[in-house]
């Protein structure tokens, strides 16, 4: 019955179901940074906030970029502000742990969307910053999309299913002929259920408690399942 697949991109095929709010406080942990979890996530809510307000991130950069400049304002949020010196060395060494971090993950997926690719059209929707375009060629697998749809560019956001009815539509399919893979119940299981579209929930660590709590008969621990249900 499946006859093209949608993936979902940041927490899907770069961090292991692992929310990305996650990844980063492991990369403030490891660069040291003398602040608790929640004095980051309030930086990391406002670092959002901001780059949603503002065109930061602009489609010419890589992940690597995209990072620094995420984690640099996230700095800029919290409640104490170090020196000029230790700021660029936090912002380095976070935004390598988290680029690094993320190629092992890409690395990880490669084969099995290789290996898809050969038997499916497939489409990348996700909730982005104008730049995945460049984030997938430079991690080297952008040739296995057939296409994108980026919140950025088309102007929604999931979980406005219209998102998904854009890849649906650029599939050149229905939506029962398509499977949908994403980390976010909320944001992509749900609204690609609606559509009508075949879903595997890839969970990893969410953002809430409530979250980690919540169950889905179509739930893989490990996106390199998907190739166990087609």
């Amino acid at each position: 019955m499946i006859k093209g697949i949608i993936f979902d991109y940041g927490g899907t095929l770069d961090s292991r179901g692992v929310h990305w709010s996650e990844v980063l406080w492991q990369g403030y942990q490891q660069a040291g940074v003398p602040i608790d979890k929640e004095t980051f996530r309030n930086a990391y809510v406002e670092g959002e906030r901001a780059l949603a307000r503002e065109r930061i991130i602009l489609p010419q950069d890589n992940f690597h970029t995209l990072l620094r400049k995420k984690v640099a304002l996230e700095i800029s949020y919290l409640p104490v502000q170090p020196d000029e010196t230790t700021c660029e060395r936090w912002v380095d060494e976070i935004a390598t742990y988290c680029d690094n971090a993320a190629h092992s993950c890409i690395d990880e997926a490669r084969p099995m969307l290789e290996t898809l690719h050969e038997r499916f059209p497939m489409m990348l929707v996700s909730n982005f910053y104008g730049n995945i375009d460049e984030v997938l060629r430079d991690y080297g697998i952008r040739h296995l999309f057939k296409g994108i749809i980026e919140s950025a560019v088309v102007g929604v956001r999931k979980p406005n299913p219209t998102l998904f009815r854009l890849g649906v539509d650029a599939l050149e399919l229905e939506p029962h002929e398509v499977l949908v893979v994403g980390d976010s119940l909320r944001k992509d299981i749900e609204p690609a259920e609606k559509l009508g579209c075949h879903v595997l929930w890839l969970k990893g660590k969410g953002w809430t408690a409530d979250e980690d709590l919540q169950t889905h008969p179509c739930t893989i621990t490990r996106v390199t399942q998907v190739l166990d249900f087609i």
